[in-house]
């Protein structure tokens, strides 16, 4: 029998204190670690994803959250919920800027569409039906197929329970596949949200800064129908019962307190390979970052002067400055290390190893050679698309992926597409509906055109020739004929209209193939194209996945031998994360960039009444007339905003329910600091600190704000 990973990765005890973001089930294997960090609770009572406190926490689909009342009232980061505070804000009712309380469940509004609350209902492990006998024997797109295949088959006989949504996540390279079956709450309804002075205090400024002074919190009710099933919006539905919730902590934390921090963290890369480090420090995040820069600058041209247009792109533009300032960071934290000399280290050494008996070289040394030349025809790949990819506009993008619905449409639900079958549907119609309160014809100009003159710019053999031909694209184009073929294609289009759009999802490839829209044309056209360019990268996938995985069953075998423990990296499941209240310096004030907390002085200090630090008044007047209220800490003469800690986060943790040492929730994951941001790849225990907001200044500034029905529905009053 073969040993399992996980027991292969535990074999020895020895874990990095505060590193790692572990699957429930592995707590057990570290509760010496977690009682020495405070954990009063036995490790084994956490491992479930169904029970206490994990059956709590739920995903937001990109963002982490928390039941926190029997009646389905979900809490979760303010910068989360920000497209439906923006999807239902109007420049005559702005509650982007002034903030949204629902006094009753009737007043609750609608989430933005798409929107989705999903509360894990069971956990499987099934790699030996994911890579089943027979799929272990192929390589290249047949393997890429016979996966995919297998992984429908799962998931479609998992969401015959109705009103569920399945996913089968890959572990350790795709060495471990897990079933995840999830409720997917459809009906779901803001509930309070406080100004953006408070929920976005400090703005892209502080954003990944210390000291931070952001109230990032707002909530969600999930509903579901009358006899508890997952259904769309109807206000005949009643708010969700979930099995579990969590207990607002009557006491807060203290400097060296325990605290951990459940979530859905999106993505790590602590075991890529030198090559993939250097490609993505060296050139994928340097292009990143100037292409957010050039969208920003242009957005924020386009939309000065036109405020419905500023409040479609608003929660674009919060996306965009968040990830090129994550991305920059990262940058300037690599620029000043030796982490890639340390990977080639690193690499230098499991090659040796497994260059050391005949056995690890029989078991290894093919595919860690092959890894290496296959991900650098991934990487040649990557930088031919880039240009082509940011060519092409929204509109031609979705009219892409309509008529790629339309044409897996035509096949039996089982042999369609992931992506594209039945239960993707309401994603699609979401995503249609959703361009209403997101699309600007001049805005999209402005980017379109931006793009466009980059990409034509290239040598014409750099080009792709059909997408030229069909977009009318010639040699030596100026400004001004570029600025005219843009003009053109949208003067042929109707899917600037939702009734156009949302007719293309109803509409056959015959009728795709007679209409005149030209976006619609466009992807039609080069439909037989895309399907090319798909299965060379499917080909590709399939070898470097077969590959890959070989070469994490090698690092985990000679990390073992070291004595070293192995988590997975993040892939969007559920994950814990522990460590301690803790700054990076000494100090109470919040002129001390690294004290553990700051305090509701330090908002009166940053606030300037507009921009950035425009705090509201009736926060600044109760703040100087020192209303503490019961949430006043004596040692910071002041109620605490943000506290620091060693958690070890991501992207997908933001929202994240941070628990003491008795799983009571003592605030929310909200940000991390921008010199440890790099920890995505290079864990650094020095320097790494994860921001939360406090929930004693959450409380705090929701009694400032009347929220006293929440506050007693949370059982705070």
């Amino acid at each position: 029998m073969r040993m399992s990973l996980l027991a292969l990765a535990f074999a020895s005890s020895t874990v990095f204190a505060n590193e790692g973001m572990w699957m429930p089930k592995q707590l057990p294997e570290i509760a010496p670690q977690l009682k020495a960090a405070g954990l009063a609770l036995d490790p084994a009572t956490l491992t479930k994803l169904t029970e206490f406190p994990m059956g709590a926490i739920v995903s937001l689909g990109g963002c982490s959250a928390s039941f926190v009342s029997p009646q389905g009232l979900v809490a979760t980061n303010h910068h989360c919920v920000y497209g439906s505070i923006a999807h239902n804000s109007t420049p005559e009712n702005d509650i982007l800027t002034n903030g949204f309380l629902a006094d009753t469940l009737d007043a609750e509004l609608p989430a933005r569409p798409g929107s989705r609350i999903f509360v894990t209902k069971a956990v499987q492990e099934v790699t030996d039906k994911v890579i089943d006998a027979k799929t272990a024997k192929l390589s290249g797109k047949k393997r890429v197929d016979a996966i995919e295949a297998n992984q429908k088959a799962l998931v479609a006989e998992c969401e015959k329970d109705e009103g569920h949504r399945c996913t089968v996540a890959a572990f350790y390279g795709s060495l471990e596949y897990y079933m995840i079956k999830q409720l997917e709450i459809k009906d779901v309804r803001l509930v309070h949200a406080p100004p953006s002075g408070v929920g976005k205090f400090g703005g892209d400024t502080d954003n990944w800064m210390w000291p931070r002074h952001t109230g990032d919190y707002s909530f969600y009710r999930a509903y579901v129908s009358p006899e508890g099933k997952s259904a769309d919006f109807s206000k005949d539905n009643v708010p969700y019962t979930p099995d579990f919730h969590l207990t607002i902590a009557k006491e807060g934390v203290k400097e060296g307190d325990f605290v951990m921090a459940l979530g859905y963290p999106g993505r790590t890369n602590r075991h890529r390979l030198p090559s993939e480090v250097a490609e993505t420090f060296e050139w994928s995040y340097p292009n990143v970052v100037q292409d957010y820069r050039d969208a920003l600058d242009i957005i924020a041209r386009e939309t000065a002067d036109n405020k419905d247009a500023e409040l479609k792109y608003a929660s674009r533009v919060a996306g965009l400055n968040n990830y090129m300032k994550n991305r920059q960071g990262m940058l300037d934290s690599f620029a000043d290390s030796d982490f890639l000399e340390r990977k080639k280290a690193e690499h230098a050494e499991l090659t040796a190893w497994v260059n050391s008996s005949r056995e690890n070289k029989k078991a290894y040394a093919k595919d860690l050679v092959a890894i290496e030349k296959l991900l650098g025809e991934r990487h040649s790949q990557d930088r031919t698309d880039h240009l082509l990819d940011a060519a092409a506009p929204r509109l031609l993008g979705t009219a892409r992926g309509l008529y790629r619905l339309a044409q897996e449409s035509t096949k039996p639900n089982a042999e369609r597409k992931a992506g594209f079958q039945e239960r993707d549907l309401p994603r699609f119609k979401s995503f249609v509906a959703a361009m209403e309160r997101s699309f600007d014809v001049g805005v999209e100009k402005a980017l379109d055109l931006h793009d466009l003159k980059k990409y034509a710019a290239l040598p014409k053999k750099q080009r792709n020739a059909a997408f030229d031909k069909v977009m009318g694209i010639k040699n030596k184009m100026s400004d001004a004929e570029l600025v005219a073929l843009i003009d053109s294609w949208y003067s042929n289009t109707q899917l600037t209209s939702l009734e156009s759009r949302q007719a293309l999802l109803e509409s056959t490839p015959e009728q795709f193939a007679k209409s005149d829209d030209f976006f619609v044309k466009a992807a039609v056209a080069l439909y037989k194209g895309d399907l090319k360019r798909e299965a060379n990268e499917e080909e590709l996938a399939g070898k470097i996945q077969q590959a890959y995985a070989s070469y994490m069953r090698a690092k985990i075998a000679f990390m073992h031998d070291q004595g070293k423990a192995v988590y997975p990296d993040a892939n969007s499941t559920l994950r814990v994360t522990f460590g301690n209240v803790k700054g990076r310096g000494h100090g109470t004030e919040d002129g001390n960039a690294w004290a553990p907390f700051t305090t509701l002085r330090g908002i009166t200090q940053k606030a300037t009444g507009e921009g950035e630090f425009n705090a509201p008044q009736k926060q600044l007047d109760a703040i100087k007339a020192k209303q503490y209220g019961d949430y006043k800490v004596e040692s910071l003469n002041s109620v605490p905003v943000n506290f620091l800690a060693t958690l070890d986060i991501t992207g997908g943790n933001s929202g994240s329910a941070v628990l003491n040492s008795k799983a009571e929730l003592v605030g929310l994951a909200f940000d991390g600091t921008l010199d440890s941001i790099i920890s995505d790849w290079d864990f650094n225990p020095a320097n790494t600190r994860s921001i939360q907001v406090d929930h004693r200044f959450m409380l705090w500034q929701m009694e400032l704000d009347g929220a006293d029905n929440l506050l007693k529905e949370m059982g705070v009053k």
